[in-house]
């Protein structure tokens, strides 16, 4: 009998589909805290989780049993992944569960903010009618800069591809795609785009990756998009940035402390914020679930 512990809400199906496996024991148990881990995790074999709960090296340590941990979601920056290999525990995730899920909520934030939808709407929920106050752009013809080109960001591409933009991108590999996507340096990106995406995992190598001398090479009044990870974007170079009109709009999804805590950054008229929803649409949250019930099926039946 193989233990598993659920540390964060799965997809019913997804846990229906575990829990009829007569060889698993599964515990659905969330929001626990650090501490409440260490305590609970001795004994299980296999734990699950999503953004929410932190598997830490102190958790790892406190694990006697565990083999697997699988994450339901894109990246693993809340697993330490050093600590659990070292252990010989195995690590997964579902890098293209939610590829669609998170690439159209980009383009909506993107969409959004160049027609400043989210001041738009707070002015109407104020009962008033502003109509000259938000003029905006059209997407049609502008350069599009997609910093990050694996899945998702090669999704967003095809999605602005179709409505007329043009696309540079980043990446430190080769860019493998058919699309329209000219790769480029990044100097040579900051320089062109009119609109930033960014699609990065948060690393050593990409924190603050766009800071102070990143936004000086951008054109004036560019439009920031980030639903990848908030410490991959300098929060202070930013709102320094909206203030003095670089950035004309910014929609954010992630932040460099969630839940967040730089409320200057947020309140900038000029911002559109989100409480990291990127992967959070029923389709993408199934797809992850049913995903990790095959990686923990095929790793022991």
């Amino acid at each position: 009998m193989k233990k598993l512990l659920i540390c964060d809400a799965l997809d019913a199906d997804a846990l229906a589909e575990l829990e009829a496996v007569r060889d698993f024991e599964v515990s659905l148990k969330t929001g626990m805290d650090e501490s409440t881990l260490i305590e609970t995790i001795p004994g299980f074999h296999a734990a699950v989780v999503r953004g929410a709960t932190k598997i830490t090296k102190n958790v790892i340590g406190a694990a006697d049993a565990l083999e697997i941990i699988v994450r339901a979601g894109i990246g693993l920056d809340n697993v330490d992944v050093a600590a659990a290999r070292n252990k010989g525990i195995q690590v997964n995730n579902t890098p293209s569960a939610t590829t669609i899920t998170v690439a159209e909520h980009t383009f909506g934030m993107m969409l959004a903010a160049v027609r400043n939808h989210g001041p738009a709407n707070l002015s109407m929920k104020a009962h008033k009618w502003e109509k000259k106050k938000f003029k905006g752009t059209e997407l049609f013809g502008k350069t599009l800069g997609i910093i990050g080109s694996g899945r998702i960001g090669l999704a967003v591409a095809e999605r602005a591809l179709a409505f007329g933009m043009k696309v540079v991108a980043f990446d430190i590999v080769d860019i493998d795609t058919e699309l329209d996507v000219r790769q480029v340096p990044l100097d040579e990106l900051l320089e062109q785009a009119d609109i930033f995406s960014l699609h990065l995992p948060l690393n050593p190598s990409t924190k603050h990756m766009i800071s102070d001398a990143q936004f000086d090479k951008m054109k004036d009044g560019v439009v920031i998009v980030n639903a990848a990870r908030g410490g991959v974007v300098d929060e202070e170079a930013m709102l320094k940035a909206l203030e003095s009109g670089k950035v004309r709009a910014a929609a954010i999804d992630v932040y460099e402390v969630e839940p967040a805590t730089n409320f200057a950054l947020i309140d900038h008229p000029n911002v559109m914020a989100m409480p990291h929803i990127g992967a959070a649409a029923g389709e993408g949250q199934k797809r992850a679930g049913l995903e990790v019930a095959r990686i923990l099926k095929d790793k022991y039946l």
